[in-house]
């Protein structure tokens, strides 16, 4: 007996065949996620748009190679999105300038590499904080601040009431602060 396939590897199946009313379906679904690894990595509304709709074009044409015994649709998905915007950060780095004096007075919205190095370091000290939360916890505060989901959602998904989780992710961000500010 065959178990039903998940939605998105479902739409993952019916885009290899050249269904383009489950492409259409598979895009609303998740560009949202995929966007936002874009913009992560590009930090360009623009070229995240770009890049987006280059992965999308690679996922049209390389549908059938996906494996769902190799990872999850989503991961599969963002793993063309992630290689599309790193590959344009690479296109972009090895474009040849005419003239170095015209480039620095080109303003940058990029960021300075000492402060990405910071931001990188403001991370790994997050990450390192969270692991001092206890493990249910830390998961309400992920679900929360990187995956948006409601205090509602929240209390349903874990079975307590709002206020509970109200006040664990008031705590939550207290304990966090404080492990940051030392």
């Amino acid at each position: 007996m065959n178990k039903p396939l998940p939605k998105l590897e479902a739409l993952l199946s019916a885009v290899a065949s050249g269904d383009e009313a489950a492409f259409a379906e598979l895009y609303q679904a998740t560009s949202p996620k995929l966007f936002a690894v874009a913009l992560r990595i590009l930090r360009s509304r623009e070229a995240a748009e770009e890049v987006l709709q280059e992965a999308y074009f690679r996922v049209w044409e390389k549908a059938r190679d996906y494996n769902p015994a190799a990872g999850a649709p989503l991961t599969w998905l963002g793993t063309i999105v992630r290689n599309r915007a790193l590959d344009e950060i690479r296109r972009r780095v090895a474009r040849p300038f005419a003239d170095a004096a015209e480039i620095e007075d080109v303003e940058s919205d990029d960021e300075h590499p000492l402060e990405t190095i910071g931001r990188r370091e403001d991370v790994e000290r997050l990450m390192r904080c969270l692991e001092g939360l206890e493990p249910e916890k830390r998961q309400i505060v992920r679900l929360a601040y990187l995956d948006g989901m409601s205090r509602e959602a929240l209390a349903k998904r874990f079975d307590r009431p709002e206020g509970t989780i109200k006040t664990w992710l008031h705590r939550s961000l207290a304990l966090l602060k404080g492990c940051l500010e030392t």
